[in-house]
């Protein structure tokens, strides 16, 4: 899968992946994404973020995840 809208710049934000050359890291969206649930509301706060960056900002952090085992804690 192509991702087209995520760009690598090493003098901009360290060379962090970010979504088509914005100050806005992938790890910005998937935070924005968890605080956002609405999309509505998301669309209001970044207008300059499009479905198809979510979507590849997300395929993007899924692609380079290591499938690494955590242990969570449990509620008492």
């Amino acid at each position: 899968m192509p991702f087209d809208r995520i760009t690598c710049n090493p003098a901009k934000l360290n060379g962090q992946p970010c979504i088509r050359d914005l100050r806005l890291t992938v790890r910005r969206v998937l935070e924005i994404v968890a605080i956002y649930p609405d999309r509505a509301e998301l669309r209001r706060e970044f207008p300059e973020l499009e479905d198809e960056d979510i979507r590849q900002a997300l395929a993007y952090a899924a692609a380079v995840l290591d499938d690494k085992s955590f242990p969570l804690t449990t509620a008492s």
